[in-house]
């Protein structure tokens, strides 16, 4: 009888949240957490976007999506801000200009 040998499967890599990245997120989360507008999040990763998903609770559609979609870096912007409904609210090419639609929020939040 002959060997079997299997066949490789080409697997590209997962797209995930380098450092800077993720604390930027993460810093935005924990700043509505204390507001008392945010309460849970989420994070998934595959092999072409990774996304963070915040909740006002933990039952819900999550409010807002940050993706990240590097397939999309030359056309685009490989971010995403996407609202609750699915509708991608704003794009581009650097994380600071994607939130800058929550950091407004979240300053009228605090003065409210």
């Amino acid at each position: 009888m002959g060997t079997v040998t299997p066949i490789p499967i080409a697997r590209s890599a997962q797209v995930g949240f380098d450092r800077a990245e993720l604390t930027r997120i993460l810093d935005l989360y924990g700043r509505m957490v204390a507001a008392g507008h945010w309460r849970d999040y989420a994070v998934r990763f595959d092999n072409e976007t990774a996304v963070f998903a915040a909740f006002r609770r933990a039952a819900e559609r999550p409010e807002y999506r940050i993706e990240k979609r590097p397939s999309l870096r030359n056309r685009q912007g490989m971010w995403a801000l996407v609202g609750e409904a699915g509708a991608v609210l704003k794009r581009g090419h650097e994380l600071a200009g994607v939130l800058a639609p929550l950091e407004r929020r979240l300053l009228k939040l605090v003065e409210d």
